[in-house]
Parts: C-alpha cells; structure tokens; sequence
C-alpha cells in the first residue's frame, strides 16, 4: 500500500482545524493543537498563504481559511448542482434518441464526463464518468470552448492532435469553427476524435448566463449522421435538452 505524504496530511489536518474551531487562529494554537513544532506549522501555512487557501489577519497575526478554497468549494457545488438538475433531461434525452448522452465540463485543459447515460439497448458499454476528453476536437470541448472564455484560452495553449485526418488542429480554421458553433448554437463532432463515431452537443448555462457544462449526444456515425451530416432532429433534441438543464438552473430562456 502506498503511503501517504506526512506534509500533505498535516496540511489538510491544519485546514480541518481553521474550519471547525474558532473563526482565527494563532501560529502557537495551530501548532499545539497538531503536536507540531511551531516552525513547522509556520512554514505550511505560508505554502497554503501562498496559494490562497489561508489568509493572515495583519493586525492579529491570526489565520483563517482562504477565498481559494471557497471558490473550490463552489466549484465542487455547481458541478453537483449541474449533475442533479440535469439527471431526468439527459435520460429523457438518450431515451428518446436512442444514444449515449454525456454531461461535460471544462476541466485542466480538457473536459471532464460527470455524467453518462447509456445508450438505451443491450449492447455492452463502458461507464465514462470521471474520464477526459480534449477540446479542440469533441463536440463537448469545441461548445465549452466557444462560450468559457477561459476555456478558450486554455484551448489555444495546449497542442491541437490530429487524432483522424478530420481533426481541425489549424489554429485559424479552429477558431472559424468555434464562431460557427456561438453562431448556430451547438458543436460538432463527426469522426475528428474517434473513427466512426459521431457527436454533436450543446452549451448549458447557469442562472448568471455564465457557460457552466455541455452536454452531448454521442453514437455511432450510420445512426447519428444521415448522408455525412448531423441528424436534425438530434441537433434539436440535444439543444432542447440543454435549454431546459439551463432554466432549472435559473438561466431563463435562450
């Protein structure tokens, strides 16, 4: 079994102190209270100073939890939020398409399934929560990164594989790609990643308007493209379905 780092483990026991007990703390009560050395304790909570999850009150000299782990946490809500409010939308939506639908948000360069429904027949299938998919060539990566602004930017950052000859790895044409998908609505995805399998998806958006996810209708390409093009009805489905997780989120109407 692998062993845990002792310096990571101090540092979440010293987070668990500032969130449960008083509202501030000083270097002395910190360090008595963990059984560590008062050097020790200072130098850890200069690291997390460092990166936001402990501020220092200057006139007291006593430390509390930071604002970066409040936007952590907020993170961690919307994507629970996101998943939640989009469970009976997107079983609603592989049940009427008959294909795979996957929930996906924008995380470390890449976009992150939080949640995957099934195609609803009995061939075997691979559960993808928690898997990666790049941006630049999904349907999910190329919506999320034509309406997060910081998804576009950490998109045009990190290499562009071709994964097949259809993959758009030009940074002028990936961009012309991404105007057409603000333009239209949805993205595409047909072949650029995998060999014979299609997606198109659409953008959710929470109730600031802010871009929160996408989500995808995902199969094979004879069934979801008709003569080489994406079915309409499945651009339609899949854009409903992202509307309505949008108003449950309080976005309103699109």
């Amino acid at each position: 079994m692998a062993k845990n780092i002792q310096s990571l483990e101090r540092a979440a026991a010293m987070l668990r102190l500032l969130a449960g007990g008083e509202r501030r703390l000083g270097l002395s009560d910190i360090a008595s209270s963990l059984g560590l050395a008062k050097g020790t304790a200072h130098g850890i909570l200069r690291t997390l100073q460092a990166e936001g999850f402990v501020e220092q009150d200057a006139p007291s000299g006593r430390y509390q939890l930071g604002a970066e782990l409040l936007r952590l946490g907020n993170s961690y809500l919307d994507v629970h939020e996101l998943r939640a409010r989009a469970l009976v939308w997107t079983d609603d939506l592989a049940r009427s398409s008959g294909e795979s639908v996957h929930l996906g948000v924008l995380h470390q360069q890449g976009v992150l399934i939080v949640h995957h429904v099934f195609r609803p027949d009995d061939s075997r299938q691979v559960l993808e929560v928690g898997a990666m998919q790049p941006l630049h060539s999904t349907a999910l990566g190329k919506v999320i990164s034509a309406y997060d602004p910081v998804a576009h930017s950490e998109v045009l950052e990190v290499p562009r594989e071709g994964f097949t000859p259809r993959t758009v790895t030009d940074l002028t044409e990936f961009e012309s790609l991404l105007d057409m998908t603000r333009a239209r609505g949805w993205a595409a995805d047909v072949e650029e990643t995998w060999e014979g399998v299609a997606s198109v998806a659409a953008p959710i958006h929470d109730r600031r308007r802010m871009p929160v996810g996408a989500v995808a209708i995902t199969g094979a390409v004879e069934r979801v493209c008709d003569e080489g093009e994406l079915r309409s009805e499945l651009i339609a489905a899949v854009r409903d379905c992202a509307r309505a997780v949008s108003r449950d989120l309080g976005a309103g109407r699109f």
